[in-house]
């Protein structure tokens, strides 16, 4: 509530303790004489203006409205506090001076000059007071800097405003992140920021940094975010190296830049949800020519595996007719066949590369190696995927494709001579049924049956 505080309420001014005369000259009376006519003459002048009427004039000016840029001030802000002045006279005008803002609390500083001059506001006008401010770069609280305004033709107004100071930033806060990272891999991490201020601040961006990660988008634009609000932003995030991950914060209070901070360690290890590459059912045959290398791929993970292909590693050389061999999608516990041939110079493991991709067309490669002796499988760091023997169908995995067979998604597994021949055969014995024909056989091995039935003799 806006309120005007009577004069009693200003400090008292100081004084200057008289000093004690010695013997006057008459030069020094006539100096002294002088300066009591001068007064005299400017009380005279003033006394002239204060009138009854001009006195109530000055009784409805009021501070209508005080405004601070910004609404909250963070310890050493720089900012303004505006404040209205407005005559609640309907017809008359009064003349105010000397309009200055100060803190008894000393948690400001006020860096503009008082306003010296004087200025006419006339009957339901305002006028607007704006000071430049610096907070302390201590303060934390509510101070009440304390504004005051002379009037030419009446005693002076005082108004006490109220403003806050306060040290809270905002907070962000990481509500989705993967368990792990992969290298290479796109993962999603969510970052909220909420505003704990009780005033608006301005042009928030969200800025990720880190050795090796890319991200999509580059910086996360949030806009103005008010009191108690707060916005999620979606990153997209692609390492290729083991790196802290860090997100900051930028925003003005008012023309005061700050920023916040957090920050994830981003570190590589097994996607739990991700497509998982097993090897088994492996056999190698051939001559010191070229070899075919034969045996299953199975997705044990939890997504997709899209665009698999099956080929060998250096030192061996894959060669025609199956030196890359394409099984397509493999869907979670789905499998397929695969056959590649290739050469390789003297003995040893064959290394056979799995390659696939991830819904978002990130590339991985999986690596085993191959032992032929004992058709053993290891994988890239030497854990035993499978043991394979040769001549024997895998147990225990889920096999897509029924009484065809095992064959993955690919389309050059699915069994096309089978299904045309099948279908020839039954379009076949549709069409002799519709001629009759299957009837005449019928009949033909009936009748036989019918004649021995005739010849022979009647039980007595």
């Amino acid at each position: 509530m806006n309120t005007t505080q009577s004069p009693s309420e200003h400090p008292p001014k100081k004084t200057t303790p008289s000093r004690s005369t010695g013997r006057s000259s008459p030069r020094w009376a006539q100096g002294i004489l002088c300066i009591f006519l001068l007064a005299a003459v400017l009380t005279g002048t003033a006394a002239a203006y204060a009138t009854p009427e001009t006195i109530e004039a000055a009784s409805n000016v009021y501070v209508s409205d005080v405004t601070f840029s910004p609404g909250t001030f963070f310890p050493g802000d720089e900012g303004t506090i505006t404040v209205k002045v407005t005559n609640g006279n309907t017809g008359t005008g009064v003349v105010v001076s000397h309009a200055t803002l100060y803190d008894d609390d000393h948690a400001f500083v006020v860096t503009s000059s008082p306003f010296s001059t004087s200025a006419s506001i006339g009957p339901g006008q305002t006028q607007a007071f704006t000071f430049g401010v610096t907070a302390d770069a201590i303060a934390d609280g509510t101070f009440y800097p304390i504004f005051s305004i002379s009037f030419r033709d009446a005693d002076s107004l005082w108004y006490r405003t109220t403003v806050r100071v306060e040290d809270a930033p905002l907070e962000l806060t990481i509500t989705e992140r993967p368990d792990t990272f992969t290298e290479g891999g796109k993962k999603t991490v969510t970052v909220l920021v909420w505003n704990p201020r009780e005033s608006t601040v301005r042009s928030v961006t969200i800025v990720p940094a880190g050795s090796g990660i890319s991200t999509t988008p580059l910086k996360g634009y949030v806009g103005d975010l008010g009191a108690g609000e707060s916005k999620e932003v979606i990153f997209e995030v692609t390492p290729t190296e083991e790196t802290p991950l860090t997100f900051t914060a930028e925003y003005y209070n008012g023309n005061n830049e700050h920023e916040v901070a957090i920050t994830i360690p981003v570190s590589f290890g097994h996607d739990k949800t991700g497509a998982e590459i097993v090897v088994n059912n492996v056999e190698s045959t051939g001559s010191s020519g070229s070899m075919t290398i034969k045996g299953d791929v199975t997705n044990n993970g939890l997504t997709d595996a899209k665009s698999v292909i099956v080929t060998v590693g250096s030192p061996a050389t894959g060669v025609n007719p199956n030196p890359v061999y394409a099984i397509g999608n493999l869907e979670p516990d789905d499998f397929s066949s695969f056959e590649v041939t290739y050469t390789m110079p003297g003995g040893g493991d064959i290394p056979l590369v799995v390659e696939y991709k991830d819904v978002d067309g990130n590339v991985f490669t999986e690596k085993f190696s191959i032992n032929t002796g004992s058709n053993v499988v290891t994988g890239a760091s030497g854990a035993v995927q499978g043991v394979a023997v040769a001549g024997q169908a895998s147990t225990g995995q889920k096999r897509n494709g029924g009484m065809f067979g095992s064959f993955g998604s690919g389309m050059n597994q699915v069994p096309v001579t089978e299904i045309v021949i099948i279908l020839a055969a039954l379009v076949a014995l549709v069409v002799a049924w519709k001629k009759g024909l299957l009837k005449k056989v019928a009949d033909r091995f009936r009748k036989p049956a019918d004649a021995d039935a005739d010849t022979m003799p009647d039980e007595p």
